[in-house]
């Protein structure tokens, strides 16, 4: 649903904002991967990511989404059971891959690129 909220607000917005110098990139599939539980079941975790991006660089960022998708992972693959379900665990996840991102980016471009990297569905077991 937020993701609906955020694409009709993006549409909503005037032409001459500032905010419409940001397009939207997301992955495509959802990013679906496992996380550490302390039962003897695998727990599994599938989310949606857009990335908040200036539209001149939207391209670039395609080009290196692979690298992108993978620090997500791995970020996320690394996170305990308590982390990946509580609300404050979700948001201090979003801000690691936000910093991972922007970090990989200035070291393959020279730029962050990103404005913002947004979780717009989140599902766990």
């Amino acid at each position: 649903m937020f993701k609906y909220l955020l694409m009709i607000t993006c549409l909503l917005m005037p032409l001459t904002s500032k905010s419409s110098d940001y397009a939207y990139f997301g992955f495509e599939p959802d990013i679906v991967t496992n996380y550490i539980t302390t039962k003897k079941k695998m727990g599994f975790v599938r989310l949606t990511v857009e990335l908040m991006v200036p539209s001149e660089s939207i391209e670039i960022v395609e080009h290196h989404s692979p690298l992108l998708r993978d620090a997500i992972i791995d970020i996320i693959g690394k996170q305990p059971e308590e982390t990946i379900k509580s609300i404050k665990g979700r948001s201090e996840i979003q801000l690691k891959c936000e910093e991972k991102i922007k970090a990989l980016l200035i070291k393959e471009t020279g730029q962050p690129l990103i404005k913002k990297l947004l979780f717009t569905q989140w599902l766990d077991n």
